[in-house]
């Protein structure tokens, strides 16, 4: 059965409990809602007591505007004190841009996992500028189709693949989340550059671990690394042998040793 919690500023989240355990928020990146999180979720549910939720503007959930980054941190405040007050809270993708967010703020979580959040070196800045700026663009014009391809573009799907993708029966479910690439966008600071924020960084008391795929981008290796150095209680981790997303069987582990396993000796 599907859960609802009302934010601050009056927007529904719905979310899907799993598990049993101390609990764990789970916190997906773009084109992602409840549904693309469910298998890690249920591997996860096998420790923890699991909160699946759709982020604002995705499946269930609600989507009021304007949007504000503060908004989604707000979101996840209200999750949490569904929960008990406190949780463990693995991000993946821009899902952990927005958890670093919700860690400078101060929310009351454990523990975190930042999977791969898309922060890229200063070499990179003017051209995530001005991606971000084409994407709001086609956007605002109401080509969520046309912003679709271009994110997988900007991701490194070949053009060829993407044009496959789009007979797929699964494209015309995530067009209809495609308005959410912006808010994505916007909380991985890309119309500034999308460079790592080490002011907000070095906000962060928690212990977070910061974990990348061995054979994703160096580019994204060393801006994660650099994440994980300014966190003042960051630890790296890097998982050989794979790239961007991880199967469960091997993401799981990793996130139970560090959210279960150590937490007695913090």
């Amino acid at each position: 059965m599907t859960n609802n919690v009302t934010s601050p500023d009056g927007t529904l989240i719905a979310y899907d409990l799993l598990g049993a355990g101390p609990p764990a928020i789970v916190v997906g990146g773009a084109t992602c809602d409840r549904a693309k999180m469910a298998s890690v979720c249920a591997e996860l549910a096998q420790h923890c007591t699991v909160v699946n939720y759709d982020r604002r503007g995705r499946g269930s959930s609600g989507d009021t505007q304007p949007y504000a980054v503060a908004r989604e941190v707000e979101d996840l405040a209200a999750l949490l004190a569904e929960v008990g007050g406190s949780a463990f809270v693995y991000g993946h993708s821009s899902g952990a841009g927005l958890v670093l967010h919700a860690l400078a703020a101060g929310l009351p979580i454990a523990r975190a996992v930042l999977h791969e959040p898309p922060f890229g070196g200063a070499d990179m800045a003017e051209e995530t500028r001005s991606a971000a700026g084409s994407l709001t663009a086609l956007l605002e014009a109401g080509r969520r189709d046309d912003a679709l391809a271009m994110f997988f573009a900007i991701t490194g799907a070949p053009s060829s693949m993407v044009d496959e993708w789009r007979g797929e029966p699964w494209w015309a479910d995530t067009v209809a989340l495609a308005h959410t690439l912006a808010y994505d966008s916007t909380i991985m600071g890309d119309e500034t550059g999308g460079t790592v924020p080490l002011d907000l960084a070095r906000k962060v008391t928690p212990p977070t671990l910061v974990l990348v795929g061995g054979e994703s981008p160096e580019w994204m290796i060393a801006a994660d690394r650099a994440l994980a150095d300014a966190l003042p209680a960051g630890q790296f981790r890097v998982l050989e042998g794979e790239e961007h997303v991880v199967a469960p069987p091997v993401l799981i582990p990793v996130l139970h040793e560090f959210f279960t396993k150590e937490v007695a000796n913090d």
